[in-house]
């Protein structure tokens, strides 16, 4: 097995950026902003909100960090025709996969090396529903624990709102990295 050398973040300052635009998460798609082999989001139509309006390393409800992001919804969102024909509505997985590519993505503004995934979650409810009716989707994310080793995890809650009302609340979300193997 390859020894396998993964840019280290010591010469860049991501915690000094705490908004960042569709340009800056299209590059986190393609593995331009933490670097190759480093956490990146998906691209769209996956990746789930279009700017990070606010991510700190300290705040939130357990004061480890907090990360913000939105969502424009348009009518004419791929997904809004063909889940449930005749009765669109964003699939709540969405949501969910929108809190873990936060919180995958605050494992990378650290400067935590190796790739990003979900590793569970413990808890999600629905309390309401995204339709093409809702203006704008926003997500909060307090993170609860940051583990920084060979593989780093973060643990966090989080919360969707369609138009400024709670639609989903997740409880002890994990997400981890992995150096990947050549």
């Amino acid at each position: 097995m390859a020894d396998i050398r993964l840019p280290k973040h010591e010469n860049v300052d991501f915690q000094s950026k705490k908004t960042f635009s569709n340009k800056d998460l299209i590059e986190c798609s393609r593995g331009l902003l933490f670097g190759e082999h480093n956490a990146q989001l998906p691209a769209p139509p996956m990746l789930m909100f279009d700017s990070i309006s606010n991510i700190e390393k300290e705040g939130g409800a357990f004061n480890k960090g907090q990360i913000d992001a939105e969502l424009a919804i348009k009518k004419d969102l791929w997904f809004f025709d063909c889940h449930f024909i005749n009765d669109p509505v964003m699939p709540g997985c969405f949501g969910l996969d929108a809190l873990w590519q936060l919180t995958g993505f605050f494992l990378g503004w650290l400067g935590c090396s190796g790739r990003g995934r979900a590793f569970g979650v413990g808890e999600v409810k629905f309390t309401g529903q995204i339709t093409p009716e809702v203006k704008l989707v926003s997500y909060h994310i307090d993170i609860k624990r940051v583990i920084k080793r060979q593989v780093s995890l973060a643990f966090s809650d989080g919360e969707v709102f369609a138009d400024g009302e709670s639609v989903y609340t997740v409880k002890n979300m994990k997400v981890g990295t992995f150096v990947p193997e050549e």
